[in-house]
């Protein structure tokens, strides 16, 4: 395989290519397989069957769990924009300034 053929690619075979056909039916077969023995294909069947059980139900669910993590990345969001502008301290900064809030005596020992 040459470089260029590795950085751009190749054109996207259509299914029904007959040049493409039996490459694109062994990967099919082979992506059922595979989803057989991991169980993949077992629990898209279960949670169909839930979804079409539970119409509304598993929609609230599925756009609730949606919201949530939107409105986490909203939050995150605000959170780093109020700390943009602060001066970040380093770990021993923290521990100084902690102990002396507290009234400790830091003694720095100087080597000579």
């Amino acid at each position: 395989m040459g470089w260029k053929r590795l950085i751009v690619g190749e054109p996207m075979p259509d299914k029904n290519d007959p040049k493409y056909k039996e490459r694109y039916e062994r990967e099919v077969e082979a992506g059922k397989r595979f989803a057989d023995k991991c169980g993949i294909s077992w629990g898209a069947k279960r949670l169909q069957e839930v979804g079409q059980e539970h119409k509304m139900a598993f929609l609230a669910i599925v756009f609730g769990f949606v919201m949530v993590c939107f409105m986490m990345n909203v939050f995150y969001l605000m959170d780093v924009m109020q700390h943009q502008g602060q001066i970040k301290a380093t770990a021993i900064e923290r521990v100084d300034s902690a102990m002396q809030s507290k009234g400790h005596h830091i003694v720095v020992n100087k080597v000579k």
